[in-house]
């Protein structure tokens, strides 16, 4: 709108958006540095006496326009102080910070809770067979050495899918991947009843298939997060994921007996498997690759995820991987050995762990399956509890200015230390009550080692997580399965379950030691030939 009017000076032409031009207004500046538009109309010396309707006009367009400026400054300064509140970052183009309100209900929190799920399926299909297998051993007269071999088919199927699935996450993405692996497992599970009742061989082969699906939960779990999270929240979205993981531990031997009790042996098996089909459902549906794909995700939120990814140079800020990795080179780096050795050790103690405290508690301590269900129960719950502790920890040293490196060599020293000096305690334990205290704390400070050699995975190979993941996972198999049956074999020969939780621990001390030694927080250039050397990470 034009208005011309007379102020007893040379006539001017003014538009409203004339009067915005902070030449002619004078704005006091606002304490958050925000651009102000508040207008003090007492300062505006050329309206003169102003009686004119057309200038009475203009002076209502101006305060109107003041008063909403006054309200889009009280939502910047709401904004701004939700997000200093919880000790974020300035809020810098209004995509540097994230309240803690925001993330909780944040599109890439929905993606993270989905992993949980999927990896508290993961566990409990697993974990039936722990429970079943008492059962099934007194049924068929099976001795402890052919019981490990039993519960160890199911690795000799993890064994081979984790690197080819590791291959196909990185190059087809987590989201297909997932699905496949979550619906094949559940398939596995679901036909498990039918397998034991035909043959041995049957059975076999459904574990087999089995350990083939789940061999590409963790690189999936670990495609996304790299995808969906910036750096300084991936320890809190890994923990959160690894917590479902472990509840999976504690919901499959809690319900497990339940459920053998009111349907009988294979009860859980039917259960578990139905589950998985319908979290299948709900994947595909509800969640997307990457978080420019999301149809549900807010603006800010997205501009938040990218504003952070391109500072930490992640994932999609690279050209698609080549669907063959660069084994060699991978394999010529010594923080990437680092990462073998842990999850070796770390698979070893968890599955040695998973398989035989049931039996240990039953045959050590001479409580019902039932009552070892529980005991075994226990420590996952505390694992999961620990694990979002120790994930909110590592990202609020990385925060507060302490290095990536440290950071990780820091979390892995308690997840290593902290259950070797725990199952030393076990040992000596007299009472069901007091080994499960015990065992509670090897679990629990075990969680400490997905925020140290789990996330440790995204940051030295971004472009090649899940091949990585793929082959620590092999080595870690590798350990599981000589965990679990030697486990059985050991207490055949020598007849104590003491003596191995005193060779665990010993292994414990020594993996803790060379990922000190060998591990890095910074990124590992495996693109070139050459000695070891990294970039470091711009967190």
């Amino acid at each position: 709108m034009n208005s011309t009017l007379s102020l007893n000076r040379p006539v001017r032409n003014y538009t409203l958006g004339s009067f915005k031009n902070p030449k002619l207004i004078e704005a006091r500046p606002s304490r958050h540095q925000l651009r102000s538009h508040l207008i003090d109309f007492s300062k505006l010396k050329w309206f003169g006496n102003v009686n004119s309707r057309t200038g009475s006009s203009v002076q209502q367009q101006l305060r109107d326009y003041s008063c909403e400026s006054r309200r889009i400054t009280s939502r910047r300064i709401r904004v701004s102080s939700n997000d200093a509140q919880f000790g974020s970052f300035p809020n810098k183009g209004g995509a540097e910070s994230s309240s803690f309100t925001e993330f909780i209900t944040s599109e890439r929190v929905k993606v993270v809770a989905m992993l949980a799920l999927s990896l508290a399926l993961c566990n409990a299909d697993r974990v039936v067979m722990s429970v079943a297998i008492v059962p099934l051993s007194l049924a068929h007269g099976w001795s402890r050495s052919f019981s490990g071999i039993v519960q160890s088919s199911f690795l000799w199927g993890y064994l081979i899918s984790p690197i080819a699935g590791g291959t196909l996450v990185d190059y087809y993405g987590g989201k297909a991947v997932m699905a496949c692996g979550v619906a094949l497992w559940s398939l596995a599970t679901f036909l498990t009843p039918w397998a034991a009742e035909n043959s041995l061989l049957a059975l076999l082969f459904a574990r087999a298939m089995l350990g083939v699906a789940e061999g590409v939960a963790l690189p999936c779990m670990n495609n996304m997060i790299a995808r969906w999270f910036p750096s300084t929240e991936r320890a809190r979205a890994v923990a959160m994921a690894m917590a479902g993981f472990q509840l999976g531990n504690a919901i499959g031997l809690t319900l497990s007996p339940i459920l053998m009790s009111q349907g009988g042996i294979f009860g859980p098996f039917v259960i578990f498997g139905l589950c998985g089909f319908l979290w299948v459902l709900v994947w595909l549906s509800a969640t997307s690759s990457t978080p420019d794909r999301s149809p549900q995700i807010s603006k800010y939120e997205l501009d938040y995820i990218m504003n952070k990814r391109q500072k930490s140079h992640a994932v999609e800020s690279k050209p698609k991987t080549k669907m063959i990795p660069p084994f060699r080179r991978l394999l010529s780096k010594m923080p990437t050995w680092s990462l073998i050795v842990a999850n070796a050790m770390h698979s070893w103690g968890f599955f040695v762990i998973l398989s035989w405290m049931p039996i240990y508690f039953n045959s050590v301590h001479h409580v019902d399956l039932r009552q070892a269900a529980w005991f075994s129960a226990v420590p996952w719950c505390m694992m999961a509890l620990t694990g979002y502790s120790a994930g909110l920890w590592s990202d609020t040293l990385i925060r507060n200015g302490t290095s990536i490196t440290l950071t990780r060599k820091i979390m892995q020293s308690i997840g290593f230390v902290g259950p070797a000096v725990a199952l030393v305690g076990l040992t000596a334990a007299k009472t069901p009550s007091t080994a499960s205290a015990w065992l509670s704390l090897a679990v629990g400070l075990k969680a400490f080692s997905h925020c140290g050699f789990l996330v440790n995975l995204q940051e030295i190979a971004p472009h090649y997580s899940g091949v990585l993941h793929g082959l620590s996972n092999t080595a870690g198999t590798f350990a599981a399965i000589i965990g679990t049956v030697g486990a059985g074999f050991f207490v055949e020969l020598v007849g104590s379950f003491q003596g191995f939780l005193l060779l665990t621990s010993l292994l414990y001390f020594l993996a803790a030691l060379f990922y000190i030694k060998f591990s890095t927080g910074e990124r590992v250039n495996f693109d070139e030939s050459g000695q070891y050397h990294s970039h470091h990470i711009n967190t």
